[in-house]
């Protein structure tokens, strides 16, 4: 007889395989092709694990290798929202509320807690682990546009301004990062792939 808990588990890594077609707005590095929320996810996993020692303290990497791989789940249901959109909240929204209660309610009971305790953990950002894994968040694609001629910062309504209130966070996980960040942002303006207003 097979498990319930495996048949709840296999249920829900079929229904994350569609984080492979959520689209984000930036694009890979030096590339045209749009990065989906499965690569992003798994680029943030690997960051946290590279870029560990700069958090400004000790973190369980574990804990924010967790926070990076589950944080976009909700966006199955809720899609993406482009982090400079100036009509919809990037923060978290009762959509992704509603997606988290679904998504992860398809798991095991003591599981679905477990996600939806370190997804809420995430979306706070008070927490040293969350506040680094906000860090890789903003800093991988802050590397995708610069490395892309400015990318999204191109679109209507991003700014140097806007660029620098959403990224300044990085400062809270690691200000080592933030330095290198901030010096990013400002050569981009420099060779004018960021504008100011």
């Amino acid at each position: 007889m097979i498990p319930e808990d495996l048949i709840k588990q296999i249920a829900f890594i079929k229904e994350i395989d569609k984080l492979k077609y959520i689209e984000r707005q930036t694009r890979l590095l030096n590339s045209n092709r749009r990065e989906n929320d499965a690569e992003h996810s798994w680029h943030l996993a690997m960051m946290a694990i590279v870029l560990q020692q700069h958090a400004n303290e000790e973190v369980d990497v574990l804990k924010v290798v967790k926070m990076v791989l589950i944080h976009d789940i909700v966006e199955i249901d809720a899609g993406d929202t482009f982090i400079y959109d100036s009509l919809k909240s990037h923060d978290n929204t009762e959509e992704e509320r509603l997606a988290a209660k679904r998504i992860f309610g398809i798991l095991p009971k003591e599981q679905a807690e477990e996600f939806t305790a370190i997804w809420e953990e995430f979306e706070l950002g008070e927490s040293m682990e969350a506040k680094f894994a906000r860090t890789m968040d903003r800093l991988e694609p802050l590397l995708q546009n610069y490395s892309n001629n400015g990318g999204t910062w191109n679109m209507p309504g991003v700014t140097y301004e806007k660029v620098y209130a959403k990224k300044s966070v990085m400062k809270y996980g690691s200000s080592s990062i933030w330095d290198y960040a901030e010096g990013l942002i400002q050569d981009a303006v420099e060779k004018g792939i960021l504008k100011k207003s």
